[in-house]
């Protein structure tokens, strides 16, 4: 992907995507070849404290919200060699095999520029010192499960209904001369009934649903301190007091 001077400074700071849109990080730094063309990228994941992963910008793509999308999942630009946060240094010859050998690039066209060999003075008897160095990264483990559970409860609930009974009133009316001859006349037991009604509640249930309940995961990227112990060497030197230079 060749950029412009103008894009490549809009580049810093800028959120950088896999190429299925997560999100990996943020560029921090920006690399060119000897002719001026951006090759690789420094990416924050905020997962390696005070170092950032590198990615390379062969075929990746600018988002028209200024975002960088490169061609790699976040695992692979996560796991990648990284440098230290701000560093304005080179990539070394080392750090360029190790990134095209861990992105399966092909190799840089043209040896690199050796660099001379350091001039001795001859006869000098020289010692390598060595130290450790702590190599921090991630490692994906499971954390315990989540799960939805559904459980049935029982509870009161309390409500009115309106209901309806016949009631009975007993109306006495007296028959008056004119109405004597309409009416017959008879001494004897008798009886008459009247179906009365009654209305009580009735209870039915209906099962209806109310809600959707479902899980959803956020990946968070927090910083976790790391402590460790490194071993490194230390040259003493053993010379006569006439013959120590002070420096």
């Amino acid at each position: 992907m060749r950029l412009t001077e103008q894009q490549v400074r809009s580049l810093y700071g800028q959120d950088v995507q896999d190429r299925s849109g997560a999100k990996i990080g943020s560029v921090g730094q920006v690399w060119a070849d000897p002719s001026g063309e951006a090759t690789w990228v420094s990416v924050k994941t905020g997962v390696m404290g005070h170092h950032e992963s590198m990615a390379p910008l062969d075929a990746a793509r600018m988002q028209q919200d200024g975002r960088l999308q490169v061609q790699y999942d976040k695992a692979t630009v996560r796991s990648a060699p990284s440098v230290e946060t701000g560093t304005n240094q080179p990539l070394s010859t080392e750090q360029l095999a190790q990134l095209y050998q861990h992105y399966q690039l092909g190799q840089q066209a043209g040896p690199p520029p050796k660099q001379p060999p350091p001039k001795q003075q001859a006869g000098g008897p020289e010692m390598v010192r060595s130290e450790e160095r702590l190599r921090v990264g991630t490692e994906s483990e499971p954390a315990g499960a989540a799960r939805l559970s559904k459980r049935v409860v029982t509870e009161n609930v309390q409500t009115s209904v309106p209901v309806e009974h016949d009631e009975v009133t007993v109306v006495h009316e007296p028959i008056l001369d004119a109405d004597r001859g309409n009416v017959r006349a008879g001494i004897g037991e008798e009886q008459r009934e009247m179906e009365l009604r009654a209305e009580h509640p009735v209870v039915a249930k209906d099962q209806v649903p109310v809600e959707r309940v479902r899980l959803n995961k956020d990946e968070v990227v927090e910083e976790q301190p790391v402590n460790a112990q490194v071993r490194r060497e230390l040259v003493d030197a053993d010379v006569p007091d006439r013959a120590r230079r002070n420096r």
